[in-house]
């Protein structure tokens, strides 16, 4: 029962802590700048639980796809659309322009007959409203709900780092290295199996010492020396040919072939792997290192593969059949199809505790190369370098949150702080109903000295709309067939 519930768990955890964060965000810095704000919900829909607390109603709605906070505004009923509340307020407009309750309406629900719309008859204060604040003050408010979900990452990632601490691997071996289009020739004096003895004169004890002195050693080129002789790398500024591109991806360490995890409900739980089967041969081809496993497994999705595994009762073969799973290639950023099992690698070597630090720098650095990376998908979506059947929806999203759960906490909140950072940037889209097309629409109208009018906005919020619409069914669409694919094979 509780393996039943682990996958909807996980789902409205990542789902709704993500929306959390958000929101929060925007109401912390609403109330911040004075503005008014009755209602912060969590879901649209019917209220499934709410309460009342000062001047705010917090609210739990039925369908956790987006949130909403409802903030005091000049165009009320605009901008509860703007904000995703579905809800028409028991109000009438006032004098002023701001809601007041009629007469004749039916009382809200937590009514206080001194209070402001909607939860009483006076009106709200223009000073409280949302468009009577300077523009620094409504960028604050706009960039507060994508900056928590970033700052959400990074925190997810120190957590992470600081608990999983640093494996220093003893071996100097390279395992693997990636192949990078165009770069076979500037990688061509190593390969794998080579020991990596020194790094522009450094000597080096550990893959750790190694990988350390090729990303923050300055200056190019890059030189490499290996017990078989030295290599010399022409390194670039950005990119995989840059110091951190060749040390954190390029070059893979040697590992055994070891399984330390298998993955519930996976092709190698279904084979009937192990934790502690050494992988000898695939197909009856030997292979000593984790790479070559990999590489093998990747390039084989829906291929039956025979794997030859060492255990301590003596040899054995297991056929499994490598899962496909579409996604972006980290190399060429193009849509590709990997296979893949469920299984993970036995790292051997000595655990290190990570300071603070340490810690806070890496997680900045992967927040932001996350970052990068989404921003740069959207470019090559734009320019038409990219497919759009790449793109993952909310069943996607779905499907992985119940994979992650299955691996565990880490691989659960590591999921979380990535849909995070993506959320964050893509949030910054000038597409008008997202905080990126609200920023240029406000920056416009103080550029214009007055609001736009009512057709304009109108205009806008349509087009907002559609493009969100086209966008959905698109990510709906590449779900639904990657599940397919999934339960049927196809």
């Amino acid at each position: 029962m509780l393996e039943w519930l682990r996958t909807p768990a996980a789902i409205v955890f990542v789902f709704g802590v993500v929306i959390f964060v958000h929101e929060l965000g925007h109401f912390i810095a609403a109330k911040l700048m004075g503005v008014y704000a009755p209602r912060f919900s969590i879901g649209f829909g019917p209220a499934l639980w709410s309460h009342k607390w000062g001047e705010t109603e917090y609210i739990v709605a039925a369908l956790p796809l987006g949130g909403y906070v409802r903030m005091a505004s000049r165009e009320d009923e605009s901008m509860a659309f703007l904000e995703g509340g579905s809800e028409t307020p028991a109000a009438a407009a006032g004098g002023s322009g701001a809601p007041g309750i009629a007469p004749e309406a039916k009382k809200p629900r937590y009514y206080d007959p001194e209070g402001m719309a909607p939860f009483g008859p006076r009106p709200v204060p223009e000073h409280r409203w949302f468009e009577s604040k300077s523009l620094p003050a409504r960028l604050f408010i706009m960039l507060a709900g994508v900056t928590m979900n970033f700052l959400l990452g990074v925190l997810i990632f120190v957590g992470l780092i600081l608990s999983t601490g640093d494996v220093e691997l003893s071996s100097r071996e390279i395992g693997g290295i990636v192949a990078v289009p165009g770069a076979d020739s500037a990688l061509r004096a190593l390969a794998p199996g080579d020991t990596i003895v020194a790094v522009d004169g450094h000597a080096v004890t550990t893959w750790n010492d190694a990988q350390k002195r090729i990303a923050t050693d300055t200056g190019s080129p890059l030189r490499i020396r290996t017990n078989r002789g030295t290599a010399v790398i022409a390194t670039l500024d950005t990119g995989f040919l840059s110091r951190p591109g060749i040390a954190n991806v390029v070059l893979t360490p040697y590992l055994p072939p070891v399984v330390d995890q298998v993955i519930a409900h996976q092709p190698a739980e279904a084979a009937g792997m192990q934790p502690g089967d050494s992988i000898t041969a695939i197909d009856g081809t030997p292979v000593r290192s984790w790479s070559a496993v990999v590489n093998r497994i990747e390039a084989s999705p829906g291929k039956p593969l025979t794997l030859t595994v060492q255990r301590v009762a003596g040899s054995k073969e297991i056929v499994v059949t490598p899962e496909p799973k579409s996604g972006l290639s980290p190399i060429t950023q193009r849509d590709t199809v990997l296979g893949k099992i469920g299984a993970s690698v036995k790292l051997i070597g000595t655990k290190k505790p990570i300071s603070a630090d340490v810690a806070i720098h890496d997680a900045w650095l992967a927040s932001w190369g996350s970052a990068v990376l989404v921003v740069h998908t959207l470019k090559e979506l734009a320019v038409g370098h990219q497919s759009v059947k790449g793109l993952m929806g909310p069943v996607g999203l779905a499907v992985q949150s119940g994979e992650a759960a299955q691996q565990g906490w880490s691989s659960l909140l590591g999921l979380l702080a990535l849909l995070s950072i993506n959320l964050a940037v893509f949030n910054l889209l000038p597409i008008p109903i997202l905080d990126g097309g609200q920023i240029v629409i406000n920056i416009a109208e103080s550029v214009k000295g007055s609001a736009l009018d009512i057709r304009t906005r109108e205009w806008f919020f349509r087009v907002g709309l559609a493009a969100i619409l086209i966008l959905f069914s698109i990510v709906m669409f590449n779900d639904v067939s990657a599940l397919a694919r999934r339960l049927f094979h196809l």
